[in-house]
């Protein structure tokens, strides 16, 4: 079996030949492990090979984590997130990725000025339109953003995404192209305080076609850590 630092070095590997096949500077994108169920030991090896990023689900267990390996790296959260953890959220990340509904922007934003910071997030878009996945459509992410930058302590960064699981990787482009496409209409909307900077897209399965399409960030876990058991 590999070792979690020699799948690392892999998809480093991976991640610059897709960046050049699309003639892009593989500087710009940055690896994140996603490490929801993942044991301290493997996410400490992970951590000392480099990585770039931590992801974590829920908040509860990001808090364990932050407060058990510190925060040499940067932690994000990438899952859905309830109003009612803002609270903690906004005083443990440094990234939030899952904002897809004003009513939750505007308790990011009340929370974080209460901890006297600024809370970077993404505005989560549900490209595909499946009902079992959480995001704002793509219709409607402009006029939220637009919206969001109207708050304080938050900071619009860019934008994130989660394809359907498709066997072959191929089939995930189209709905990487349209984040991309999203994110430049957006950016040429030049509104103020909001960056399209960021792209998160692009997992285990297809993260090779999402650099070729553009992602800044790609949310790595099977592929880093192994198959896991959520039982």
């Amino acid at each position: 079996m590999s070792s979690v630092a020699d799948n690392i070095r892999k998809i480093r590997d991976d991640i610059v030949e897709a960046a050049r096949r699309a003639h892009r500077d593989p500087s710009g994108v940055r690896l994140m492990g996603v490490t929801k169920t993942v044991d301290d030991q493997r996410i400490d090896e992970a951590i000392r090979t480099g990585l770039d990023i931590i992801g974590e689900n829920y908040v509860q267990e990001g808090k364990r984590k932050i407060e058990a390996m510190g925060k040499t790296l940067e932690w994000h959260l990438i899952g859905h997130l309830q109003t009612n953890k803002c609270k903690y959220a906004v005083r443990l990340f440094d990234m939030i990725h899952s904002v897809d509904r004003l009513k939750l922007a505007r308790e990011l934003d009340k929370r974080a000025g209460i901890a006297g910071t600024t809370m970077d997030i993404l505005v989560e878009v549900n490209v595909s339109g499946e009902e079992s996945k959480s995001g704002v459509t793509l219709q409607a992410a402009l006029p939220l953003i637009r919206e969001i930058s109207t708050f304080e302590h938050i900071k619009v960064k860019g934008l994130m995404t989660m394809p359907p699981w498709f066997d072959d990787p191929e089939d995930a482009r189209p709905y990487f192209v349209d984040l991309r496409k999203l994110g430049a209409r957006i950016a040429k909307e030049n509104i103020p305080g909001v960056e399209m900077k960021e792209l998160s897209m692009g997992m285990s399965q297809d993260y090779r076609v999402a650099v070729e399409e553009g992602a800044t960030i790609v949310r790595i876990g099977t592929a880093i850590f192994g198959e896991r058991s959520y039982v």
